[in-house]
């Protein structure tokens, strides 16, 4: 089920509407599992627009948009740790973070991981559940004076022709 998106690479253009986002997805999505004052330290962790290009640029990061829209983008670090994945409220059960997990993996398996790892929200735990991941471990995060909780989860992967 699938959706085919295009995907393309960062580039820094994109920093202003990701930050945008990252902000409405995080304040959107994950209300039933974060309350309010965690969502706004949560998104100010992309309120300096140089860092966060910084951070987007440093790693292999993929954006979909949708005619003209941003619908989502997501990141690889370190070739084996899915460090982002933020699809905009508009598009969100529509296949996109699907398409960017997808892509992700793929790219990881290719460049030689053996499994992937990431840090999921609450909110984002049975997505990643969905798709083959294993919770490892409970996390506490330090945010400005609050702490949000997330999972490590990791998802072993194939080797390179398996897909």
């Amino acid at each position: 089920m699938s959706a085919s998106y295009p995907l393309r690479p960062f580039l820094p253009g994109d920093t202003i509407a990701l930050r945008e986002l990252f902000a409405q997805s995080i304040e959107e999505l994950t209300a039933d599992d974060y309350d309010e004052d965690q969502r706004v330290a949560w998104a100010s962790t992309a309120a300096d627009a140089e860092a966060f290009a910084a951070r987007l640029g440093a790693m292999v990061t993929l954006v979909v948009q949708v005619e003209g829209e941003y619908a989502g983008f997501a990141s690889l670090k370190d070739n084996n740790v899915l460090d982002m994945l933020y699809v905009h409220p508009y598009f969100a059960g529509q296949g996109v973070g699907s398409a960017l997990a997808d892509a992700i993996e793929r790219l990881a398996r290719g460049r030689g991981a053996s499994e992937i790892t990431v840090e999921a929200s609450d909110t984002a735990e049975p997505f990643f559940e969905a798709r083959g991941y294993e919770a490892k471990q409970r996390n506490m995060v330090p945010r400005d004076d609050l702490w949000l909780t997330n999972t490590t989860m990791i998802k072993k992967l194939g080797a390179a022709n398996d897909g």
